[in-house]
This record gives C-alpha cells, sequence and structure tokens, in this order.
C-alpha cells in the first residue's frame, strides 16, 4: 500500500499561472456573496467593538456620579477627570468608527446596487461604475471621513449626552451647598463664589469654568460644523 509519505511532488510539475478568476455568471454571484459575507463579518466585529467603548464610557459616567455625587467630601476635580476620561473614549471610538465606516460603506454599496436591483430592479443602470469603484477601494485602502467627522457622529449618537451630564453634575456640585465640603447652608448668589468653589489646588476657579467653556464649546463646534443634512447618513435617519 502506498502511503502519503512516499508520495511525492516533483518542483516542476507544479505550474504557475494566474488565479482562477469567475467565469460564467453563476460563478460570479458564488464569489460576490462570499465575499459580501466577509464584509458583513468585518463590519459588525468593528461595531461590537464601537459598542464597548460606549458601554465604558456609559459605566465610567455612572461610577464616577455615584462617587461625586453621594459625598459632600468629594472633590468636584472627579467630575473633570470624568469628562477627561470620556473624551479619551471618544477619541478611542472615532478611530475605531472610522474602521468600521470603511467596510461598512463597502457593504452598503453592494446592497444599494445589486442586491436591492435584484429585488426591486427600477433603475438598470452600468454596473461598472460601483464595480470600479469598490475595486479601486481594495487595491488601495484608506479612511473615507476624518477623525473630526467621525467624532461628531459618535458625539451626536451617544457621547453629547454624557457631556451634559457631567456637566450638569458638575453645576450642582459647584453651586449647591449640601454637596460641598465646606458645610454652608446658601447656594452659590455671584460669580466670585462659583469661581471659588471652582478652583483647584492653586489653579483660580477663573481659569476652570473658562477650560470647561472653551471645551465644551468645542465639542458644539465639532458636532455641527460636520452635521450631514441629506443622504443615507444624514442625522435621524438608520445609522450608528
Amino acid at each position: 500500500m502506498i502511503s502519503e509519505k512516499d508520495i511525492t511532488i516533483r518542483p516542476d510539475t507544479v505550474k504557475s499561472g494566474p488565479p482562477i478568476m469567475p467565469a460564467t455568471s453563476p460563478e460570479f454571484v458564488n464569489a460576490l456573496s462570499h465575499y459580501y459575507r466577509g464584509e458583513m463579518a468585518r463590519m459588525m466585529s468593528w461595531r461590537d467593538r464601537l459598542d464597548r467603548t460606549t458601554n465604558w464610557a456609559i459605566t465610567g459616567v455612572g461610577a464616577m456620579l455615584s462617587v461625586s455625587l453621594s459625598s459632600p467630601q468629594s472633590h468636584h476635580g472627579v467630575l473633570l477627570f470624568t469628562m477627561l476620561l470620556v473624551f479619551l473614549l471618544l477619541f478611542i471610538e472615532s478611530r475605531r468608527y472610522r474602521f468600521f465606516h470603511v467596510y461598512r460603506t463597502r457593504v452598503r454599496l453592494m446592497e444599494r446596487n445589486y442586491y436591492a436591483r435584484i429585488l426591486a430592479p427600477r433603475d438598470l443602470l452600468d454596473p461598472a461604475h460601483w464595480m470600479s469603484q469598490l475595486g479601486d477601494d481594495l487595491r488601495l485602502p484608506r479612511f473615507s471621513m476624518t477623525r473630526n467627522q467621525a467624532m461628531a457622529r459618535r458625539l451626536r449618537r451617544n457621547y453629547i449626552w454624557l457631556f451634559l451630564i457631567l456637566l450638569l453634575a458638575w453645576l450642582l456640585k459647584t453651586t449647591t451647598s449640601v454637596l460641598q465640603a465646606t458645610g454652608a447652608t446658601e447656594m452659590v448668589h455671584s460669580t466670585g463664589e462659583l469661581f471659588k468653589n471652582a478652583s483647584i489646588g492653586y489653579m483660580p476657579g477663573w481659569i476652570v469654568v473658562m477650560i470647561i467653556l472653551v471645551f465644551y464649546g468645542w465639542l458644539f463646534y465639532i458636532m455641527l460644523k460636520h452635521r450631514e443634512t441629506t443622504g443615507e447618513l444624514a442625522y435621524g435617519e438608520v445609522h450608528v
């Protein structure tokens, strides 16, 4: 009996040539369907990473709010640290969203121009355009949006609400006497008292307030500047 060890392949008998390409319509459909499944899997993988980052941000905000607002001895700097932590998670998520958008764009390109026309062949346009666009993207993958655009989309969807909750908690912490360690019985009635409560160590309170105003102003500027008004990625339509 001949075993597998006795079978040898001579190098000169192995023929090299171009890869086998789809030659018929069934072969093309089979290749496209498998490719679609692969791109869908990669898109869902990055979608899961987006959800994880958002969950970390929500969990961190909830934990820090309970620490800061549950006791007057907690410093308001805990909330400022939470703002910085949430911004770091937003920065990470914007990078993940750029990767997610690459694969989502490919999936939607096939869905709009191929699968949608199978189900409802309304417009029979030349398919060479979208196939060429997909081929160019596969040859030279690149991001189709900037980091600020990705950050603006994640802000509109989730993070702006977290930042607003933190801002409200910080205002309550610095203006409500019962939440402060001084034991005061009155509310803050002047900007001077607010600046005094907002100070951190040797940093005056007015500098802290100015940093917060500039930071939130920049967030709203980014969010409004990169707001889509039309198309399938417009705010309010189906997208993430």
